[in-house]
This record gives structure tokens, sequence and C-alpha cells, in this order.
């Protein structure tokens, strides 16, 4: 997954808690999270060198709503690799979560991210 998302429409004041530069908790990428269109994009801003299947540059676009406080539901596609992902992202302080479900479910995989400035 692309440094690991999934977006829909989401209100100025919801976004802004995700907006901002994160990295993620392996150390290998770290991304850029903006509004791009009607959408969300996460879109990765430096990649560790030798970290297979990802570049500067990707991008997930993504299409999710707030679901309760700090925590985002919907979809991210993934243009690099023709994938849609059920996505939620959960937001704490400087501390993210993103669970990314491929397969009708069956295939999840979770991330942690930190926030930089």
């Amino acid at each position: 997954m692309i440094a690991a998302f999934t977006l829909g429409m989401v209100g100025t004041a919801a976004a802004a808690d995700i907006d901002g530069q994160w990295a993620r908790g392996d150390g290998n990428a770290k991304v850029r999270i903006g509004p791009c269109g009607s959408d969300i994009c996460a879109i990765n801003t430096w990649i560790k060198p030798g970290t297979p299947s990802e570049k500067e540059g990707d991008k997930l676009v993504m299409s999710i709503k707030p679901a309760s406080k700090g925590t985002y539901a919907g979809t991210a596609f993934d243009p690099q690799r023709d994938l849609t992902y059920k996505l939620t992202v959960t937001v704490d302080g400087d501390r993210m979560t993103t669970k990314g479900c491929v397969v009708v479910g069956l295939l999840c995989k979770g991330v942690e991210w930190m926030r930089i400035n």
C-alpha cells in the first residue's frame, strides 16, 4: 500500500486533523496529506532508499468521512497499483493509525504514523 490510506469528502475542519506531514512508524516513508480536489491525498515526499515498490510522488486518493471523534472511514484509491482499499484513519494528536483492507476485508494492514514539522 502506498503509505497506506483511502478518503472521500471531508469537511475542512475535520480534514485539518489529518492535514500535514507524517512519518511512517517503520521509518521508511514520509507523506504529505492534504486536499486534492474534492478528496484528500497522501503523497510520498520521501522514501528510504531500497524500500521496494514505493517511490517519491506516489499518491493515495482518499474518500473518507468522519465516523467518530478522531476517526475517519471510507475508501482509498492507489493509482500506481490500480487498487481500491477500504480505509479507516484514526488521529490522536500527533499520532495516526491507518488500516487498509482489500479482498472484501480479508487482507488488512495497519500502519502507525507520527506527525512531523
